[in-house]
């Protein structure tokens, strides 16, 4: 089964060809890596995917049915979260608040109900809050539920960020450059928490990444953009032997393996 296709996706902004005519096939319950020099249109694509930019031409179908022109917020509840490169949480806000904004497309009462404070908005924020906990518990991030984001060391930050992703309850989640950032450990415990993610949630996983052991060691597959173009596809070992991707991306690099 094929949880994410895209068909000839294309973005220009100008006389810039940010994607041309990109197409991607991710299967159920696996993570395929998307990688390339700067500004070669990777994140470009996480945006036409979300719904944060309008393609010009192509289409992008989750679960066969077909979502390139759907708002923003619909796609979200269609199945489809993602985190960014700059970490992007409620920084006034505390650990426990940012998790529960996840919940609120979904919450089961109308805003009449929170207004005059029926039972139903109160059970269902009960409900919120007690699989908010869960989802911190999983994180190892319980013992911060009362601290402001802003307070988390960065490692907790990407953590909960991507709680709050999968408190969405997504089908596919998009990571873009997750381990930016990290130390060598920090690096080493992002690679098991998103493989532990990705199995337990049986999630669909495109990742964005710049460094390239975390991207061999957690991707059955890779693809490779260079000026918004698909150059390469295939294993890890395929395409880090690829002599174009060399020459675009992995010349520039240290060595991998």
């Amino acid at each position: 089964m094929t949880a994410l296709k895209i068909e000839n996706l294309s973005k220009s902004f100008g006389g810039i060809q940010a994607v041309l005519n990109y197409n991607l096939e991710l299967p159920d319950n696996t993570i395929t890596g998307l990688i390339g020099p700067n500004g070669a249109g990777k994140t470009s694509i996480f945006n036409l995917i979300s719904g944060i930019y309008r393609p010009d031409s192509g289409q992008v179908f989750l679960n066969d049915k077909e979502i390139t022109h759907k708002a923003l917020s619909m796609i979200s509840r269609s199945g489809i979260a993602r985190t960014f490169q700059n970490i992007r949480l409620f920084n006034q806000m505390t650990v426990l608040d940012n998790i529960k904004t996840a919940f609120h497309r979904r919450a089961g009462y109308h805003f009449g109900e929170t207004i005059l404070g029926l039972s139903k908005f109160y059970l269902s924020e009960k409900k919120i809050d007690r699989e908010s906990m869960e989802y911190l518990n999983y994180f190892g991030l319980t013992g911060y539920k009362s601290e402001f984001a802003k307070n988390l060391c960065y490692g907790d930050q990407r953590r909960l960020e991507i709680a709050r992703a999968l408190a969405s309850e997504p089908k596919v989640l998009l990571l873009d450059e997750p381990a930016a950032g990290m130390n060598q450990v920090e690096v080493e415990e992002l690679i098991k928490l998103i493989r532990k993610v990705q199995k337990d949630f049986g999630l669909s996983i495109l990742l964005i990444e710049h460094q390239m052991p975390v991207v061999i060691e957690l991707c059955r597959s890779i693809q490779v953009l260079n000026f918004g173009r698909l150059i390469a596809s295939g294993n890890p070992s395929e395409v880090i032997s690829n002599p174009e991707v060399i020459q675009a991306y992995l010349g520039e690099m240290e060595p991998v393996i």
